[in-house]
């Protein structure tokens, strides 16, 4: 009878093990993944004292300012700007990145900075910036003799990247043929000049020779005669 109840025991354990953990497991997926902590500076009533800190919560906020400021607990957070009291959750996650906050214990009450331009400081905003594209070009080599290969990388909206790698490889290889599409341009060019000006001399030949035979052919003699003669002169016969 001990032995059945030891072994039963022992089975019932990892079955309990496995079931807490499947347990663990589902609340922790339900839950949805852990908030990022963000950082936060803090000032003392007085701000004298300041102090950056980090948290995901409200909660874990209010524990790392007392901590950092060393302030008898309960604390109660406000916005250094204007005194806005951050109390719940939902407002705690609309606050940016940065912002100045006052912890304030029991007895103490906000006040306004005495230092002009201070609040304007603070609830100065830096310009939203949005790149549309970013182009890099970065130039490297593979090998000492070659010539050196280029990549170029673009961004659009810090998004959608694109590259192109060009590589040049063998120096030597590179040269050559770079000679030899010049010269094939070359000896392209040449003999494109060579039949246009042998066409403008048999042009310019067959209108000399036009020229020669007109000259040497004789005039006929109808051109030589005059076309019209002129009129006798007219006398009238006296009686």
């Amino acid at each position: 009878m001990e032995y059945a109840k030891s072994l039963s025991q022992r089975l019932a354990a990892p079955v309990s093990k496995c079931v807490s953990a499947s347990a663990s497991v589902t609340q922790q997926l339900l839950a949805g993944p852990a908030p990022r902590p963000r950082p936060f500076r803090v000032c003392s009533w007085d701000r004298s004292l300041r102090k950056g800190v980090t948290a995901p919560s409200l909660a874990e906020l209010l524990r790392q300012a007392q901590s950092a400021l060393a302030l008898p607990v309960p604390i109660a957070l406000v916005l250094d700007e204007d005194g806005t009291a951050v109390e719940t959750e939902s407002f705690f996650r609309t606050l940016e990145e940065g912002t100045a906050l006052m912890a304030l214990s029991k007895g103490q009450s906000w006040t306004a900075p005495k230092t002009r331009g201070y609040q304007a400081s603070l609830s100065r905003k830096p310009p939203r910036r949005i790149d549309v594209a970013c182009v890099t070009f970065d130039l490297y080599k593979t090998h000492p003799k070659d010539l050196g290969c280029l990549n170029v990388k673009a961004t659009l909206y810090g998004t959608y990247t694109m590259s192109y790698d060009l590589r040049c490889h063998g120096a030597r290889r590179l040269v050559k043929e770079a000679l030899r599409w010049a010269l094939l341009s070359m000896q392209a060019t040449g003999h494109v000049l060579l039949g246009t000006s042998c066409y403008m001399q048999q042009l310019l030949d067959a209108t000399e020779e036009e020229q020669k035979e007109e000259e040497k052919s004789p005039l006929p003699l109808q051109s030589l005669l005059p076309r019209s003669l002129p009129a006798l002169p007219y006398k009238k016969m006296s009686q």
